[in-house]
């Protein structure tokens, strides 16, 4: 006979290997960072009735096939009464693939364990309804915080139409991004004026970010400062390269600078540079897209500058789902007054320059009020050397 100290002891076992095996699926769902958007990332992993594994998939957006469809290929008949471990619901509408419900209970899957449901609130559920009619077991909600992290930019996009924002910045203990500029000195090339804040592995890990983002996003004056080129240095593939987006209210980009020098000359359709102008000369347009960069103008915000919300519904049109803002001081403050700012990943460097010309990290309309300060939740702390920054959200991307 068995105890119920046997069973609870079978079902802790039970808890711990569907954990593992979710773990693994979400593992496979990060290896389509930057190959899936602007759909989301998911990995699927097929356990046989043995308990071995049978398949595995991963969505990309230009392999088409979503990844529980090639888990049931490579698994083949070992499917029949097995397990399906997903991070993301299977759809069960037609797109560019046939419902993956169908499949799935046409291969015989006995039970699918998914971390939760589809973002999209047009098909939230139906999927595993689909299931559940077809008598296959389905759980659902196990690792959903961590599941929603990897998801969180198709989230924000696929419920609102616009790109999740990540405001990105480096700074002293003290909230300077740069020290006291001085007309005399120059930075050197692609370096920012006054040298690095952070240090090595923080920088490192910043093109990490990049490359989980769609788009970067700066003012005129970081390029004018400092004359970065803003690619993804990760080193890891993309199926798009990063747009990298300007916000030049009166086209003062040069032509001699290393961003504009970087874009192949393939018309400004292609291009992967993007600048959003309130006004401008028609002479420096047709300049700038001469050399492949693309330009936009939208009316004027009441402060003169592009209207962002304009622009990240544009950035919405274009399939980007995040976008990480690595701008100055002008772009920081003028993202959190508009409250366009989903997100926050600050570097911290253990220095203080004490200095009040130093450059703040915002400046612009202030907050007047306590409760009129954004409030940032659910942190997290990253620790890179010497370096530290504090991660967390203003707006949940999942809520309406």
């Amino acid at each position: 006979m068995v105890s119920s100290h046997d069973l609870y002891l079978s079902q802790m076992a039970d808890d711990s290997t569907d954990e593992q095996f979710l773990h693994h699926a979400l593992n496979l769902a990060r290896q389509s960072m930057a190959l899936a958007s602007p759909n989301p990332y998911v990995g699927a992993l097929i356990i046989d009735p043995q308990g071995k594994i049978a398949g595995t998939g991963v969505y990309t957006y230009d392999g088409v096939k979503h990844a529980e469809l090639l888990a049931l290929e490579q698994a083949g008949d070992k499917a029949r009464g097995g397990t399906l471990y997903i991070n993301l619901e299977p759809h069960s509408h037609q797109g560019r693939t046939p419902p993956c419900t169908d499949a799935l209970i046409a291969a015989g899957i006995h039970r699918v364990v998914a971390s939760m449901p589809d973002p999209n609130p047009k098909v939230s559920g139906r999927g595993f309804e689909k299931l559940r009619a077809a008598g296959v077991h389905v759980e659902v909600g196990r690792l959903e915080a961590e599941a929603h992290r990897l998801n969180e930019a198709f989230a924000r996009y696929i419920r609102h139409g616009v790109p999740l924002v990540t405001l990105k910045s480096a700074m002293t203990l003290d909230g300077k991004i740069a020290p006291p500029p001085r007309a005399e000195s120059k930075s050197a090339v692609g370096i920012p004026a006054g040298g690095w804040i952070t240090g090595e592995a923080a920088r490192a890990h910043v093109h990490e970010q990049r490359h989980q983002s769609d788009a970067i996003m700066v003012g005129v004056g970081t390029i004018l400062a400092d004359d970065p080129l803003l690619t993804d240095r990760s080193g890891h593939p993309r199926r798009r390269p990063l747009l990298r987006v300007i916000l030049d209210s009166h086209l003062r980009l040069p032509l001699e600078s290393r961003l504009v020098q970087s874009v192949a000359n393939e018309g400004s359709f292609n291009s992967d540079v993007l600048i959003f102008c309130s006004s401008g000369v028609e002479k420096k347009k047709r300049e700038l897209e001469a050399r492949g960069v693309r330009v936009e103008q939208f009316p004027p915000a009441t402060d003169g500058r592009p209207d962002i919300h304009s622009i990240l519904r544009r950035l919405g049109q274009l399939e980007l789902t995040s976008v990480m803002i690595e701008g100055g001081a002008t772009v920081n403050g003028t993202a959190l007054a508009f409250g366009i700012v989903d997100k926050v990943f600050l570097y911290y460097a253990p220095k203080i320059f004490a200095s009040e010309s130093s450059v703040p990290f915002a400046t612009g309309a202030s907050f007047r009020h306590m409760d009129e300060a954004p409030l940032v939740n659910h942190l997290r702390w990253h620790r890179f050397a010497n370096d530290f920054a504090v991660e967390g959200y203003l707006r949940n991307p999942y809520e309406e």
